[in-house]
């Protein structure tokens, strides 16, 4: 599951533009606790521990406990800005949990035995076609990645989300359709010999059967 990690904070006084310029002049990292029906909360980070934070990875699947000044605030980034230069934090939002919440997120797709499967130990070819599934989920039971078997797949087939056992608690969004997560396709060479022996083979079977309708009756036998 996704981890729990704890990031020092400060409070700060303001919000807007010229209040965020001014914690930056400091060597500080602007942001905002907001949600969980209480007031927007403005804090500062030191800028160390922001960008560690983003650039660690998972940052935004990561619940913190921020640590204001000796009180913690039970939080999940949802939204930080990059300077788009230096790729320097500039401002991060979080969202207050409260017990028993439920967040909307993308989940990455993690695909396991692909090697395995028959499609693939005859040549084919894997198709993702969802790297990361929009999931809602626990707050405190956020999974890191969603994990699919494709051991069994063969040529031609296809994984859907209704094959994938799901973490305790979480759903898709997306519920009116068995969405396709991944396939495996035949190899190019393959696929065209296919092709081209069915167009034969249905080629031949429209001149038998047009010779059969046009063709001479057998003379009768004396």
């Amino acid at each position: 599951m996704a981890a729990s990690k704890t990031i020092a904070a400060v409070a700060r006084s303001g919000l807007g533009k010229g209040a965020s310029r001014s914690v930056r002049r400091e060597g500080r990292v602007p942001a905002v606790i907001y949600g969980g029906g209480d007031a927007p909360e403005a804090i500062s980070l030191a800028f160390r521990d922001a960008q560690k934070a983003i650039y660690a990875g998972h940052f935004l699947t990561t619940i913190y406990e921020v640590d204001i000044e000796g009180r913690k605030e039970r939080v999940i980034p949802r939204d930080y800005q990059l300077d788009k230069v230096k790729d320097q934090p500039l401002h991060v939002d979080f969202m207050r949990l409260k017990p028993g919440s439920k967040l909307r997120l993308e989940i990455p797709l993690n695909l396991v035995n692909v090697d395995a499967s028959p499609g693939m130990k005859r040549g084919g070819t894997i198709n993702i076609v969802r790297h990361t599934i929009e999931m809602l989920v626990p707050a405190d039971n956020i999974p890191d990645s969603i994990t699919a078997d494709l051991s069994t797949l063969d040529i031609g087939g296809s994984l859907h989300i209704s094959a994938v056992t799901l973490p305790e608690g979480c759903a898709p969004v997306l519920r009116d359709r068995d969405f396709t997560l991944a396939t495996i396709v035949a190899p190019s060479g393959l696929a065209e010999a296919n092709a081209a022996d069915a167009a034969a083979a249905a080629a031949a079977e429209a001149k038998a059967a047009a010779g059969a309708k046009g063709g001479k009756k057998a003379p009768p036998k004396k």
